[in-house]
C-alpha cells in the first residue's frame, strides 16, 4: 500500500521525504558522475576496489527497461548473467532487484551495479552529501552502509540462481562530492557488518501470512475506501510508536496521535520504555511516583518514588525562598 497517501486520507499527512531542493541536488550529482557511459564512475570503482583489472574503457551499458517491476527485474537479471558471460566491465544503471521481506517481494533500486573483467559484482551508492577531507558524516554513512547491505543480499539472491554463481563484494562503493565542489569522489565502505545484521533481522520477522491471519476478516488498507473503514482498519494493528518513526515512517504522524491518546511511553523514547519495566502507560508511571499503585521492590517503582520525592523537596525550597522576602 502507499502509506503516504494513506496517512492523507486518515487526516494525518506526513512531511517524510526528502526536501525538493535535496531530490533536485541528488538527481544533478548523480547525473554528473554517470555522464559519458559512466566513465569517471567505472574510473572510481576501478582505482577504489579492482586497480589490478585491465583499465575500464568501453564498458556495456546494457538496456534495463521493461514493463513493470517484474519485467525490469527479470531483465537485471539477464544483464548481469550476460556481463559475466561476456567478461569485461558492465554498468548497470539503476537495474531493480527483488527482495523476500517476509513472504512478500520487495523492489529495490540500486544507483548502479557494476560488473567486474572477473565476473564479481559491486554496489555503487552515489550521495549527495560531501566528503570533507576524504570522510563524511558518520552517521550519513552508516545509513548508507545499511542501505548498500539491503542491495548486496538482493544481488546475492540474484548470483545464487547462476551457476556457477559470481561472486557479490561486500565492500559497496560509496560516492560523493568532494569537499564543496560537485566534483566526485569515492570511498570504499565494507559491509559485512551491516550485511549480516539485515539478515537475522529479515530472518526473525514475522510473516505477512501470519500478521494477516491475526486482523479482523475483511481488513482492507485501500487508500479508496471510506475514512471510517480505513481508520478502523488501521487501529485494527498495533502502534508500536517511538519518536524514530518521524524519520522513517509516512504514517508516523498518525501513530503518535493514537501512542498519545493511549498514554503510551514509547512516545518518549525506546530507552525510556526498557528503563520503565512493566509501566507501559503515563499513568501508571505517574501512579507508581505517587505511591498509589506499584510493587517497592521493583527498581523502576523505587527510582520514580525517589524522583518524585527530590522533585516535592525542590518545589518546597523553591516556594519558601519566594515567600520569605515578602514576609520580612
Amino acid at each position: 500500500m502507499d502509506k503516504a497517501v494513506l496517512a492523507d486520507r486518515l487526516g494525518a499527512p506526513s512531511g517524510f521525504g526528502q526536501s525538493q531542493f535535496a531530490l533536485t541536488r541528488g538527481n544533478a550529482f548523480e547525473a554528473k558522475v554517470k555522464a559519458d557511459g559512466g566513465a569517471e564512475l567505472l574510473r572510481l570503482v576501478h582505482s577504489r576496489l579492482d586497480p589490478g583489472a585491465e583499465p575500464p574503457a568501453g564498458a556495456a551499458l546494457p538496456d534495463l527497461s521493461a514493463h513493470g517491476p517484474e519485467g525490469r527485474t527479470a531483465r537485471t537479471a539477464l544483464a548481469l548473467r550476460e556481463a559475466v558471460e561476456a567478461g569485461g566491465w558492465t554498468l548497470l544503471d539503476h537495474p531493480m532487484l527483488a527482495l523476500d521481506v517476509a513472504g512478500s517481494l520487495a523492489f529495490l533500486e540500486p544507483d548502479a551495479v557494476v560488473v567486474h573483467p572477473d565476473g564479481s559484482w559491486t554496489v555503487v551508492e552515489i550521495k549527495s552529501f560531501p566528503m570533507l577531507d576524504g570522510s563524511a558524516d558518520p552517521a550519513k554513512v552508516g545509513a548508507a552502509a545499511r542501505q548498500a547491505a539491503v542491495y548486496v543480499l538482493a544481488l546475492e539472491d540474484v548470483a545464487a540462481r547462476l551457476d556457477p554463481a559470481p561472486r557479490v563484494r561486500h565492500r559497496v562503493l560509496l560516492v560523493c562530492p568532494r569537499d564543496f565542489s560537485n566534483l566526485p569522489t569515492a570511498s570504499a565502505v565494507d559491509v559485512r557488518k551491516q550485511r549480516a545484521v539485515t539478515a537475522r533481522q529479515l530472518a526473525r520477522l514475522t510473516r505477512v501470512e501470519e500478521i494477516a491471519d491475526a486482523l479482523p476478516e475483511g481488513t482492507c488498507f485501500a487508500p479508496d475506501r471510506p475514512a471510517e473503514e480505513l481508520t478502523a482498519a488501521v487501529e485494527a494493528v498495533p502502534a508500536a510508536y517511538a519518536p524514530e518513526c518521524l524519520s522513517a515512517c509516512e504514517l508516523a504522524f498518525h501513530c503518535r496521535e493514537r501512542s498519545r491518546a493511549d498514554g503510551a511511553v514509547t512516545r518518549l523514547g525506546r530507552p525510556l520504555r526498557a528503563e520503565l519495566g512493566g509501566l507501559t502507560t503515563v499513568e501508571d508511571v505517574l501512579a507508581a511516583a505517587r505511591g498509589e499503585s506499584g510493587d517497592p521492590d521493583d527498581p523502576a517503582v523505587a527510582a520514580l518514588r525517589r524522583a518524585a520525592a527530590l522533585r516535592a523537596e525542590a518545589l518546597a525550597r523553591a516556594a519558601g525562598r519566594e515567600v520569605a522576602p515578602a514576609c520580612r
